[in-house]
């Protein structure tokens, strides 16, 4: 490939937009509506506190009261980012993939789900979980009664050939013992196990259940809506952060906690973890050859389990 040659991936859409999404000065949510209507989605926008998080609908659906007191299956990306950063890993490429979803679940018919592309999601220095926009909307999917709703949050999903279910939850819920805190270990629990028997039926045999960075787990946590957390990794450094954990179970807290007493703790983090976040998170480190995985993936935590082996054929790259 020639130097500034678009790789063939950014050809077809969506991702023919990709590009100009990670541009420094990309109006990213006008970007998102104007495709959402290329796809024939519907969309609406619910402003929180700030932030403007964008709903993508299935075809013919345009309000989240229709789903009132019923247990959709949401789908969460956040298409903020870091200020001076592309990107392209964080969190770029799940929106996209989530966008390649939203057009397959369209096509197949099936309609319990809604996708949110998240705003606010990274926080700056200082500030608290409650400044994080899931918070505020978490507060809002309540209020419209979808408390029952199945909420998985994609992050970081563009780099890596394995699938990380995240355990973070665990660490922050693990002495907590009042009723409320016990309700919503066993509502996680749930959300993963869902997780782990979509990707087996799908047969997704890199899968790792580990604790991760924070997401927007955190704000909808914090808000009393419980939310699980999907990601990516390349198999090296998922095999060497898994065996790491297993020989210092502390670095659990400390990766969750952001607080490193050392370069050589920071260093510990895997690589594709420590580039987000900053000018290095650039569409030539993703790996577009996995990004089926994620999409089918998605797809299939919306179906009923006896449909999720028919959605393996769904989306081949």
């Amino acid at each position: 490939m020639r130097v500034n040659e678009k790789p063939a991936w950014t050809k077809e859409f969506p991702y023919d937009r990709f590009l100009d999404f990670l541009s420094p000065n990309a109006d990213r949510y006008k970007m998102l509506l104007e495709l959402a209507e290329k796809l024939r989605l519907g969309s609406s926008v619910i402003s929180t506190e700030g932030g403007r998080h964008i709903f993508i609908f299935p075809p013919g659906q345009k309000l989240v009261r229709a789903f009132s007191g019923k247990s959709p299956v949401i789908l969460t990306a956040h298409y903020d980012r870091v200020d001076g950063s592309p990107g392209a890993n964080d969190n770029s490429a799940a929106v996209f993939q989530l966008l390649k979803t939203a057009a397959i679940l369209a096509d197949s018919g099936d309609d319990n789900w809604i996708i949110i592309f998240t705003d606010k999601e990274e926080l700056k220095a200082g500030d608290k979980i409650e400044a994080q926009g899931s918070f505020s909307l978490a507060k809002k999917l309540k209020s419209y009664s979808l408390e029952n709703a199945k909420i998985y949050n994609f992050d970081a999903c563009g780099t890596g050939d394995t699938l990380i279910i995240s355990s973070t939850t665990d660490h922050i819920l693990k002495n907590g013992e009042r009723p409320g805190l016990i309700e919503a270990r066993k509502l996680i629990i749930q959300l993963r196990d869902h997780a782990l028997a979509a990707a087996h039926s799908l047969r997704l045999d890199k899968v790792l259940l580990a604790p991760t960075p924070f997401s927007d787990d955190a704000g909808f946590l914090r808000a009393g809506l419980p939310s699980q957390t999907i990601t990516m990794l390349p198999a090296r450094e998922a095999n060497t952060y898994v065996s790491l954990l297993r020989k210092n179970p502390d670095f659990a807290d400390i990766l969750i906690a952001g607080k490193f007493n050392s370069l050589n703790e920071r260093r510990q983090i895997p690589e594709t973890w420590r580039v987000i976040n900053s000018a290095a998170d650039i569409h030539l480190r993703l790996t577009p050859q996995y990004f089926a995985q994620v999409i089918n993936l998605a797809a299939g935590l919306c179906r009923q389990p006896g449909k999720f082996a028919a959605s393996h054929a769904l989306h081949r790259g």
